[in-house]
C-alpha cells in the first residue's frame, strides 16, 4: 500500500479516468493548486464543499528548545496553513471503520 500520492499520480489519475492527454492533466493540476494557493493567500480561507476548510493563522513568536542540546531560540512568527475536515469528509472516513 503506497503511502504518498505524488503530483504525477494525480496527472496519471486524470489522464486515465478522463482521457485528457498528460501535458493537459497536468495543467488542470496545477491550475487546481494555484487556485487553492492563490485564494487561500487572497482570502485567508477556503472552503471546498463537502470536503473541507483551509485557513490562514498567524501564529506569533516564541521561545523554543532545541530538544538534543537545550539551546533556547526565538521562533519567528509566521503563517501556518490549518485544515478543517466537514462532516460529510469524517463520516466517510468513519464509515470505512464500521463495516
Amino acid at each position: 500500500m503506497r503511502i504518498n500520492l505524488t503530483k504525477k499520480d494525480l496527472v496519471n489519475l486524470v489522464y486515465m479516468q478522463i482521457g485528457f492527454s498528460k501535458h493537459v492533466s497536468e495543467n488542470i493540476i496545477d491550475e487546481f493548486f494555484s487556485l487553492i494557493i492563490t485564494n487561500l493567500k487572497k482570502e485567508n480561507k477556503l472552503k471546498i464543499s463537502k470536503f473541507g476548510t483551509f485557513s490562514i493563522r498567524l501564529k506569533n513568536s516564541r521561545i523554543g528548545r532545541n530538544p538534543k542540546t537545550k539551546e533556547t531560540k526565538t521562533i519567528s512568527k509566521r503563517n501556518v496553513v490549518l485544515f478543517k475536515p466537514s462532516k460529510e469528509f469524517k463520516d466517510f472516513i468513519n464509515s470505512k471503520y464500521d463495516r
